[in-house]
Order: structure tokens, then C-alpha cells, then sequence
């Protein structure tokens, strides 16, 4: 579930981000399923068991839903609660009627499993949404291009690709695919979704003899684009394809059949604004945009 709790202060409700690691190679991804093992749904049950208040009548909301096989280290929820009144329960409250937080991840972190981790949480204002008060995301993807394949230490966050890679090349087709664009060429369709995003970073660096490690950013991304531009421009950087046809595809609106797997790819991090621009983003956000 994707859309926005109820707001803080709405029923007198307090809201709590949560910054949150997870090795997505035994998720079902992100998203609450039915019968399936996802992040969320393990997360909402060890918040229902340790509430950081009273309850928490909502499910949580996601910076952004990643699918089944992609890792995070940096993802933000946010999750309301009701209060405890002073001197209710067991546990001394703050002015805001939660426990101490950092004492609630460690119990959090004891219900969890070993691969999805509470790195903190904290109360934030009634505006702020995890998903919609969002001013960029951060990707990494990282690739081997050894020709034995890749490490084993890394076969869980690296992809093993078998042809040596030119990263001058990766770069100069990469810069093409910057700016302010409909990326329906990289992007999953769905019903009544925009395909208009602005890319701000996409770089590619070798860390490494055979590593390199693409760094990709934008306001917002829509389904499988991360993959499907580092699916494409891997087929560049091996020299299969020219450095310009990543920009054709894009320029055509051509769907790209390029698409990386998705157990190189890990969220990094999520950027939001000061505190009284949190409410102007997120009706910035919810508007729906169109490519000028």
C-alpha cells in the first residue's frame, strides 16, 4: 500500500519516520502481499507488537516501493500512532506521547530478522510524507565485469556481467538520458501513471578491477526505470550498441527490452527540505506532470 496515512494531527495522531535497511534477496519486494514474505508486512507486524504509542491504525508509507530482489540501505517510512497519555503504560513518554524510539528499534530490531534492520526513528512534523515529501531519490547498481564473474562475497548486491565494460562510454551515453523527459522508454506502464521524470545524476565509476558501480538519482522513479537504464547502457558500455542509441530510444519513446536484474540494485538514500517546505513539496508532488 502506497498512498499516505492520515495526517499527523488528524485524531490527534503523531507521526514517526523510520530509516530502514534490507537485503531484498528473500523479499517478495517491497509491498504488502498476501501469503508472500515482503518488507512491509514484516515491518507492520513488529510495529503492532512494539507500538511506538497506543496503536498504529494505518500501514506505513514507503519513500519508494522497491521490487522483489532489490536491497536498500537508506529507505524512509513513516507510520502514525495514537499516543499514550502521560503515566499510560509501562514506559515513561516524551511531549509527544511516544516512547523512547531508539529503545523501540532495538525491540523492533529483536522481532525482525536479520535482513531488514530499524536504523532509526524519530517524530517529524505533520507534514512530512515519506513517499510525497520526497525532492530526490539515490540508486546504486553495481556490476562485475570479471571474466570469472563476481565475487562471491558480493553475488547477493553485484551483477556478474561477462563482457568488459568502457565507462567512458557508459558516461557519454548516459549523459544523454539527463534533464527533465518522458522516460516511457524505461519505464513499466501503468494505467494513469506519468512517465515524466527529471534525471539528475546518472554516472558510472570503476571502484574497482572489475567493479563498477553505476550512481543514479532523480526526483522520483517510475516502474523498472533504474533497471531498464542500466540495462540498456550496459549493452553500450560492452560495445554492443552505439553510445547514442539510449538517447534514441528515449527521444522515439521506444520501450527499451534492456533491463537489468534486480539484485544489483540497492536504494541508497532519500533527500527532503526543510521542515516548512514539507507541505509545498508534497502538493508539488501530487500534481500530476507533463513533459513541456
Amino acid at each position: 500500500m502506497d498512498e499516505p496515512a492520515a495526517p499527523a494531527g488528524e485524531g490527534g495522531l503523531v507521526r514517526v519516520r523510520l530509516d530502514v535497511s534490507y537485503d531484498g534477496t528473500d523479499f517478495n519486494g517491497w509491498a504488502k502481499q498476501p501469503g508472500l514474505r515482503t518488507v512491509q508486512g514484516l515491518l507492520e507486524d513488529a510495529l503492532a507488537k512494539q507500538p511506538p504509542g497506543r496503536s498504529v491504525p494505518h500501514s506505513v508509507v514507503v519513500a519508494g516501493r522497491t521490487d522483489a530482489g532489490v536491497h536498500a540501505t537508506g529507505q524512509v517510512v513513516h507510520v502514525d500512532v495514537v499516543p499514550l497519555e502521560p503515566g499510560e503504560g509501562r514506559v515513561p513518554v516524551d511531549e509527544h506521547g511516544v516512547p523512547d524510539l531508539a529503545r523501540m528499534a532495538h525491540r523492533w530490531n529483536r522481532i525482525l530478522p536479520p535482513d531488514v534492520r530499524v536504523l532509526g526513528a524519530r517524530v517529524v512534523p505533520s507534514a512530512f510524507d515519506a513517499r510525497f515529501s520526497a525532492l530526490r531519490r539515490h540508486y546504486r547498481y553495481q556490476v562485475s565485469d570479471a571474466p570469472w564473474g563476481v565475487d562471491p562475497l558480493r553475488r547477493r548486491d553485484t551483477l556478474a556481467w561477462n563482457r568488459p565494460l568502457d565507462v567512458a562510454a557508459l558516461n557519454a551515453a548516459a549523459e544523454e538520458l539527463l534533464g527533465l523527459h518522458d522516460y516511457a522508454a524505461y519505464c513499466k506502464p501503468r494505467e494513469g501513471a506519468t512517465t515524466v521524470r527529471e534525471l539528475q545524476r546518472f554516472e558510472w565509476e570503476r571502484v574497482d578491477e572489475h567493479l563498477v558501480v553505476a550512481h543514479v538519482t532523480a526526483d522520483a522513479f517510475c516502474h523498472s526505470m533504474v533497471r531498464s537504464l542500466v540495462g540498456t547502457l550496459l549493452m553500450v558500455g560492452d560495445g554492443r550498441r552505439a553510445r547514442t542509441w539510449p538517447g534514441e530510444l528515449l527521444a522515439a519513446g521506444t520501450r527499451t527490452t534492456a533491463v537489468a536484474p534486480p539484485h544489483g540494485l540497492t536504494l541508497t538514500g532519500v533527500d527532503y527540505p526543510p521542515d516548512e517546505e514539507l507541505a509545498t513539496r508534497a502538493a508539488q508532488t501530487r500534481a500530476v506532470r507533463t513533459h513541456p
